[in-house]
C-alpha cells in the first residue's frame, strides 16, 4: 500500500518534478487579465483556444520589456514553471517577453488608438495654438542622435536668435516611454518655453514603440505647452502624433515649422521700412502744404505784423534796461573804488611805515602811558618787525 502523504508533501514533490522538468520553456499564447501591480510586478494569464496558464513577471525582469502588454496581444514568453504551494497552483515565472510578430504591435497600436480617440484625446478642440514666433523651444530627444543635430542645424540656418533647451532622453527600449513622459512634465515647469518638440529619427515599429505608449500620450495631452512631434520618417505615424498639437513629418520639418526664415524677416523689415518712409514723406508733404497755405493767408499775415511790432518794442525795452544796468554798474564801481581807497588810508602798516610803533603787553595794545605796566616787558611792533623790551624809569 502506498504511503499516505500530507498536502504539503505531495505539493512539494509536484513542485520539484515540475520545476526540474520545466526549468526553461518558451510558450506562445494570448495575454488576458493583465494587471500591473503597484509594486511593479506583472500578473496575467496566457491562453490559447484550449488552455490557460497563470504568469508572473517580476519588476526586475519586466523593466527590460520595451512595450506595455495588453489583453489580446499574442506574445512569446521565456521562463520556467513554478508552483505556488499555498494555492497548489502552477505558473510561469516569466524572464523574457516579446511580441509574437509585428502584427501584434500593430494590433496593440490600433486598440490604444481607438481607446484614446473614444476619450477625446485626439479631438481638434483640444489642440493648442502654436506661437507666431518661438523665442525658446524645448526639445525632448536623444542628445547624441542625428535628429537633434539636424534640428540644431535648421535653427542656426533659419533663425539663430531662437533659444533651444534640450532635455536629453532615451527614445527607444525599456523605460523610454516613462522618461519621455517625465521630461514633458519637467519642461512644463518652465514659464518661458513657447513650444516643445518631441522627436527621434526613423526606425522599425519596435524602435518607435515608446511613442505609442499610453503614458506618453497622456503626458502630451496634459501638457500646458504646445507640443509638436517629429518622430521617424514621413510615413511613420505614432500615437504621440495623434495627441500632439501638430505632427511634423520629420524632426527637421518640426524645426522648420517653428522657426521663421531670417531672410524672410529681413525682407519684411526692409519692405516695412520702405513703405513707412514713403508714407512719412507723403504725410510731411501734405502737412507742409497746409502750413505754407496757412502762413500765407490773410489771417496769419495780420498776427505776424503785430508780432513783429511787439518784438521791436521788446528790443527797445531791452536796450533801455541794458543801458540803465550798465550805468548803475559804473556808479557802483566808482563807489567801490572810493571805499577801497578809504580802507587803504586807514591801513595800520602805512602808519607804522611813517615811524610809529605799537606797544603791547599781555596780548593787549597799550594806548595810554598811565596803563603801562613798568614791571612787565613790552612788545614793540615796528613796520619791519617786533622787539621785546624791558621798561626802566
Amino acid at each position: 500500500m502506498s504511503a499516505v502523504l500530507t498536502v504539503s508533501e505531495i505539493t512539494k514533490e509536484i513542485k520539484q518534478i515540475l520545476e526540474d522538468g520545466f526549468s526553461s520553456v518558451s510558450i506562445i499564447g494570448e495575454i488576458s487579465g493583465f494587471k500591473a501591480h503597484i509594486s511593479g510586478h506583472w500578473y496575467f494569464n496566457l491562453k490559447d483556444s484550449n488552455a490557460v496558464i497563470s504568469c508572473t513577471m517580476w519588476r526586475s525582469m519586466n523593466s527590460n520589456v520595451f512595450f506595455t502588454p495588453q489583453d489580446g496581444m499574442k506574445v512569446i514568453l521565456t521562463g520556467k514553471i513554478t508552483v505556488y504551494p499555498p494555492r497548489g497552483n502552477y505558473q510561469v515565472d516569466v524572464r523574457n517577453m516579446r511580441p509574437a510578430g509585428a502584427g501584434e504591435l500593430q494590433a496593440a497600436f490600433e486598440l490604444l488608438k481607438q481607446k484614446l480617440a473614444a476619450e477625446g484625446l485626439f479631438d481638434q478642440k483640444y489642440k493648442k495654438p502654436l506661437p507666431v514666433l518661438s523665442k525658446k523651444i524645448g526639445i525632448i530627444t536623444a542628445i547624441d542622435g542625428a535628429a537633434f543635430q539636424d534640428m540644431k542645424s535648421v535653427a542656426e540656418r533659419r533663425f539663430p536668435l531662437v533659444e533651444i533647451l534640450i532635455c536629453p532622453t532615451r527614445v527607444q527600449g525599456s523605460g523610454a516611454a516613462e522618461l519621455i513622459a517625465e521630461n514633458i512634465a519637467e519642461l512644463n515647469k518652465f514659464k518661458d518655453i513657447d513650444v516643445i518638440i518631441l522627436a527621434r529619427g526613423g526606425g522599425s515599429i519596435e524602435d518607435l514603440w515608446a511613442f505609442n505608449e499610453e503614458i506618453v500620450a497622456r503626458a502630451i495631452f496634459k501638457s500646458k505647452i504646445p507640443i509638436v512631434t517629429g518622430v521617424g520618417h514621413e510615413v511613420d505615424f505614432t500615437i504621440a502624433d495623434f495627441v500632439a498639437d501638430l505632427r511634423a513629418p520629420t524632426p527637421s520639418a518640426a524645426m522648420e515649422i517653428l522657426t521663421p526664415d531670417k531672410n524672410d524677416i529681413i525682407s519684411i523689415i526692409k519692405e516695412y521700412d520702405d513703405n513707412s518712409l514713403q508714407q512719412l514723406e507723403k504725410i510731411f508733404r501734405s502737412k507742409k502744404e497746409k502750413v505754407h497755405s496757412a502762413l500765407n493767408s490773410y489771417g496769419f499775415r495780420t498776427p505776424a505784423g503785430i508780432i513783429r511790432r511787439r518784438a521791436q518794442e521788446i528790443d527797445n525795452f531791452l536796450y533801455k534796461i541794458i543801458q540803465s544796468t550798465d550805468k548803475n554798474i559804473l556808479i557802483q564801481n566808482n563807489r567801490l573804488s572810493l571805499l577801497v581807497k578809504s580802507l587803504e588810508s586807514h591801513d595800520i602798516n602805512r602808519t607804522l611805515k611813517k615811524g610809529f610803533v605799537l606797544v603791547k603787553q599781555d596780548s593787549k595794545f597799550i594806548s595810554r602811558s598811565e596803563i603801562l605796566n613798568k614791571e612787565v616787558p613790552a612788545l614793540l611792533k615796528f613796520y619791519d618787525g617786533k622787539v621785546t623790551v624791558k621798561i626802566s624809569e
